[in-house]
């Protein structure tokens, strides 16, 4: 695989909904070994963390009125809520120069945190404005 094909084939699964290394391994099971690939790609790729969440939930089914067990739920949930910040943060300081992308970062969390208006909506709606400024170069 060149460079060329790699960047492509990542432009491409970064595009698609689902995590990049899940539609890199469609992609790349697709291109060389046809539909069959795709599936066993997928198939590889997905079915051993699939069991782990089944056994996982069987197993909290059982264990979760336990007071360790709750506190190890939260204290994850937690450490979740985290990462997610820090890496808002992090995504954000590019946003903090960009006087546009602040207009519409706020139009977005008014319309939904506030307005509670439909991502369903809204993401298209910002999809479009967000290109639209883009091109007039405010970005």
């Amino acid at each position: 695989m060149t460079q060329a094909d790699f960047v492509e084939t990542i432009g491409l699964c970064q595009f698609l909904p689902g995590p990049n290394i899940g539609n890199a391994s469609i992609v790349l099971g697709k291109r060389w070994f046809g539909f069959a690939g795709a599936l066993v790609a997928a198939a590889g790729l997905y079915a051993l963390p699939l069991v782990w969440v089944l056994a996982l939930g069987a197993l909290y089914l059982e264990f979760a009125d336990h007071t360790y067990v709750r506190a190890v739920v939260t204290g994850v949930g937690a450490a979740g809520a985290g990462l997610f910040i820090g890496t808002a943060i992090k995504l954000g300081t590019a946003l903090v120069r960009k006087p546009a992308a602040l207009v519409l970062l706020l139009g977005c969390f008014l319309a939904v945190g506030v307005g509670r208006v439909s991502m369903l909506l809204v993401m298209p709606l910002a999809a479009v404005v967000g290109i639209w400024i883009a091109r007039r170069g405010w970005l």
